[in-house]
């Protein structure tokens, strides 16, 4: 019921277009219902050769509500999917709003397919919802009420059974579609959600799945899940089909019952003899209005399974909590970030990812950060932009707490290239101009010379308007580096954050790269994450991190003089650069 409330929450906004929708629609219904009824008149009437003028009035209602019933269904079409897409467009933007505090903290736990099946398809399964469960039947209440009191004129127990018929079919058979499809509904979505959910993984792994041979592997495990699909559609399938048999069956007894009541008076001459087919006819063209009520309830289920898959991630505390009445980082001639005592752990884990580390960085300084992997090295990047909060500790950007600034703000300070930076499937321009949308053409060629695109970029036939591919897979690795380093530059934020730029490269590229990167960025703090001992020597301080503590720093002669880890680390690549060169 809560699920069900929290939806209908969303109807607040369009509760006019709503109520409209459901007027229009029953009166659809209720011009459905006298065409039938005058037809019927006019057949039966017709029968007894009366002379024209009799007919008139019926003539007439058949022209009426044959038109009429065209032009109402036309605007009842018209207003309900026109509130239910609005409805559906601002569930959509909803849901982004509520996800994307949560990134990328919370939805770590979550596959990119099955958030991506929340976002498209769940959200999509709703339009059932509020086209088939909210304005059905409320209509069906009108048409219930109304058709009872007009028949029941006549004679009430007539008024009686038919809104008694009409009562069992919108309201019983109804309530067992809802709980023979319970179980099934939620299922389906389950299994749609988890197929999506492998095909996304699997589409992007297409490559490696064929090189290693395993598309039969794969074929077989998606044949076995759309197997379970098929096998729950064809038990919903056949639920419907008794379902729907119940209504025929509820349908036709409604009608024999208002025919045992109406004959005796028919016979009696309290009713006229033609007027029994007019009864009839009202009678089934009365079901119109709750035929489809079971079905959309034997879908409610799903519906709701639809909801609560998107409540579950809505309703999570993002990782970060904003302050009430975030402060401005104040304006400075020089930028600094200061880092101190900064302790971290992340949630569910007995031990610290980060322990009283203190840094200081500001534009002009360069500083590593060098361990081995689970050090601790991207777990600082990630509170250094807000994506977790720190337990203890501080870090102050231009002397004011982060937690009293907005993280929208602080993002604005920091241009970040890391290991697979993410690039579009649009062109070059579009993805620099991600960093800097107002960037003019002068300024866009000035990142492309320093990240040394240009040469490549004129062997392009369309130049910047080339394409770049699915996560940039027209690109080479040192070209998507040397992309996103121009990005960076763009953004013109005063603190860069290269996070294991170079993995994956060659070696020869690993230091053009590098040595392309530390050039652009001369003039801005320099943060450099990794676990390759490059241009160390172009530090200005060197963190050593162990267990999410510092315990070396200093610039690199120093720390070889001391003969630490660092220097352990840095003789034992140089071993392997020599053996590889060898």
């Amino acid at each position: 019921m809560k699920t069900i409330l929290r939806l209908l929450g969303f109807l607040k906004p369009f509760w006019g277009w709503v109520s409209l929708s459901v007027l229009l629609n029953a009166a659809t219904i209720f011009a459905g219902i006298g065409l039938l009824g005058t037809s019927a008149d006019l057949i039966a009437r017709a029968a007894l050769q009366p002379g024209i003028a009799p007919l008139q009035v019926s003539i007439v209602g058949v022209r009426f509500f044959g038109i009429s019933r065209a032009v109402l269904r036309y605007l009842e079409r018209l207003v309900s999917h026109s509130v239910n897409f609005r409805l559906l467009a601002q569930l959509r933007v909803w849901f982004y709003r509520r996800v994307e505090p949560l990134a990328p903290a919370r939805l770590q736990d979550y596959r990119s397919g099955d958030i991506l099946q929340r976002a498209i398809g769940d959200i999509e399964t709703l339009e059932n919802f509020y086209v088939r469960v909210i304005a059905p039947p409320l209509s069906a209440i009108l048409v219930t009420v109304g058709m009872g009191w007009f028949v029941g004129m006549v004679d009430w127990r007539m008024g009686a059974v038919l809104a008694g018929g009409l009562l069992m079919g919108g309201g019983g058979l109804s309530l067992l579609a809802y709980w023979v499809g319970q179980k099934r509904g939620a299922a389906y979505v389950q299994q749609m959600a988890q197929l999506n959910s492998e095909m996304v993984g699997i589409i992007q792994g297409i490559t490696d799945i064929v090189a290693y041979s395993q598309e039969k592997i794969i074929q077989r495990r998606v044949e076995s899940s759309l197997g379970n699909i098929s096998q729950i559609q064809r038990r919903l399938i056949f639920e419907s089909g008794v379902v729907n048999g119940l209504m025929i069956f509820l349908t036709n007894l409604t009608l024999v019952l208002l025919l045992w009541l109406t004959i005796p008076l028919v016979n009696g001459g309290a009713i006229e003899g033609y007027r029994l087919a007019v009864l009839a006819m009202l009678s089934l063209a009365s079901f119109e209005a709750v035929n489809a009520l079971p079905q959309s309830a034997q879908l409610l289920r799903g519906n709701l399974e639809s909801a609560q898959r998107l409540f579950e991630i809505s309703d999570q505390l993002p990782a970060v909590f904003e302050p009430r009445y975030p402060q401005e980082v104040p304006t400075a001639q020089l930028p600094r970030l200061e880092v101190n005592q900064l302790t971290f752990t992340y949630p569910g884990r007995p031990e610290p990812a980060l322990k009283e580390i203190d840094l200081c960085l500001f534009p002009g300084k360069r500083v590593a950060v060098v361990g081995e992997s689970g050090a601790g090295k991207s777990t600082l990047v990630q509170l250094l932009l807000r994506f977790w909060d720190y337990d203890e500790g501080v870090i102050r950007l231009n002397g004011v707490d982060y937690k009293n600034l907005a993280s929208v703000g602080i993002r604005r300070f920091f241009g970040v290239v890391s290991a697979a930076p993410y690039l579009f499937n649009a062109t070059i321009r579009q993805n620099l101009l991600i960093a800097r949308p107002n960037a003019d053409e002068q300024v866009l060629w000035q990142a492309i010379q320093l990240a040394g695109l240009e040469e490549w970029l004129a062997t392009l036939p369309n130049g910047l308007e080339t394409w770049v591919g699915e996560q940039g897979q027209f690109l080479s690795g040192g070209e998507r580096q040397r992309l996103a380093a121009a990005r960076a530059f763009l953004s013109e934020a005063p603190f860069i954050l290269l996070d294991e730029p170079t993995t994956g490269l060659d070696s020869l590229n690993e230091i053009q790269i590098m040595r392309t990167v530390l050039e652009i960025f001369k003039n801005r703090g320099v943060l450099w994450i990794t676990h390759r001992l490059l241009e160390m020597e172009q530090m200005d301080e060197i963190l050593v991190l162990q267990n999410g503590r510092v315990i070396e720093r200093g610039n690199h002669h120093r720390l070889l003089e001391a003969g630490g880890v660092y220097a352990g680390l840095w003789q034992a690549q140089q071993r392997i650069l020599w053996n590889v060169g060898s």
